[in-house]
């Protein structure tokens, strides 16, 4: 029978302490201990094929060393690289990962809550479009931690949250891509705008909105459309956008998707982008700079964001702050590619 290494096997091979390795496992890092040391006992320990015995570690430590992820679409590139950029940080801190697809539904999302509320995870990273302070405030209360990604907008009308949050101006970043189109000489702009009832739907349209009125250009109504943020829908949008009267020169798509899906449509009709229409997308998925023509998008950085949300995460597991709620906001790109 082959014998499974243990943390003295890595402790030895690594040529550090138990405690070292003890350290690294539970996700902490004394002062003493450099980063240096820490890659090098994980290192060791992918080299033994050292396992922890996340049994034993969960009952010594009263911990399930498991966190869990909430996303409203699974398939979406966007939120793949999310939950990527999630995973590989949690595990630099001995968490797994589960991962959850809501659909963006108050009742998936609450279920997500409620395997939290279980015990079976430590915390919980999100985007949550419909569970308030009343649906997060029990697991608070039973010491989960809850760090969440949304708009900038779902947590301005709270003054006191209870969780902490790394939000993104999609009203903001809107703007700019709508701004970006202006300046290209474009006025007749139509949106493809997503779900209806969601915040990003709600803030993207806003800050569409607020670029066109910022240069004089009225609202024509008949210009926003939208359905979901799939490919279809961006694809249904664009039809209906194509079959008007007087179509628009450009069209801003609210995720990338749905700008790829518009691009399709175009092609279907025979139509050149840029040349007979713009296209520009949000999110900078890496199909954006692959598909014809490239896409100008919005870069949010998912990847780092993941990762700066699982920081905030454990530095509550792990009592390295203890201190009032954070509230960050992070920056945003325009990438300018050949479909503007």
């Amino acid at each position: 029978m082959i014998r499974r290494p243990t943390q003295a096997d890595v402790a030895r091979a690594a040529g550090v302490s138990q405690t070292v390795v003890s350290h690294v496992l539970n996700g902490t890092q004394p002062k003493s201990m450099t980063q240096a040391t820490r890659e090098r006992v994980l290192e060791v320990m992918g080299e033994l094929g050292y396992v922890p015995d996340q049994t034993a570690q969960s009952l010594r430590l009263r911990r399930t060393m498991t966190i869990a992820a909430a996303v409203p679409d699974i398939v979406n590139p966007f939120y793949g690289l999310f939950i990527r950029g999630i995973q590989d940080e949690a595990r630099q801190f001995g968490y797994d990962l589960l991962a959850y697809n809501t659909d963006g539904h108050r009742d998936l999302e609450l279920k997500a809550l409620n395997v939290a509320m279980s015990g079976r995870v430590d915390g919980l990273i999100g985007t949550m479009f419909h569970p308030d302070d009343a649906d997060f405030a029990p697991l608070l209360r039973r010491g989960t931690a809850i760090c969440l990604l949304g708009s900038q907008n779902v947590f301005e009308t709270t003054e006191q949250p209870l969780v902490d949050t790394v939000s993104i101006p999609d009203d903001s970043a809107a703007r700019m891509m709508v701004e970006h189109l202006v300046d290209r000489g474009h006025s007749r702009i139509a949106i493809i705008a997503g779900e209806p009832g969601t915040p990003p739907r709600a803030n993207r349209e806003r800050g569409y909105r607020r670029a066109l009125a910022g240069h004089g250009i009225p609202v024509d109504e008949v210009l926003v459309r939208g359905s979901d943020f799939t490919e279809r829908g961006g694809y249904e949008g664009m039809l209906e956008l194509l079959g008007l009267d007087e179509r628009p020169t450009a069209v801003f798509a609210a995720n990338d998707l749905i700008a790829i899906g518009a691009l399709v449509a175009c092609r279907e009709r025979g139509l050149r982008v840029p040349g007979d229409i713009a296209i520009g997308g949000f999110d900078d998925i890496p199909a954006a700079a692959l598909v014809y023509p490239p896409l100008t998008t919005v870069s949010q950085r998912n990847q780092s964001t993941g990762r700066q949300l699982v920081r905030l995460l454990t530095d509550r597991l792990r009592g390295t702050y203890t201190g009032p709620v954070r509230r960050i906001e992070n920056g945003y790109d325009l990438i300018v590619r050949e479909s503007t």
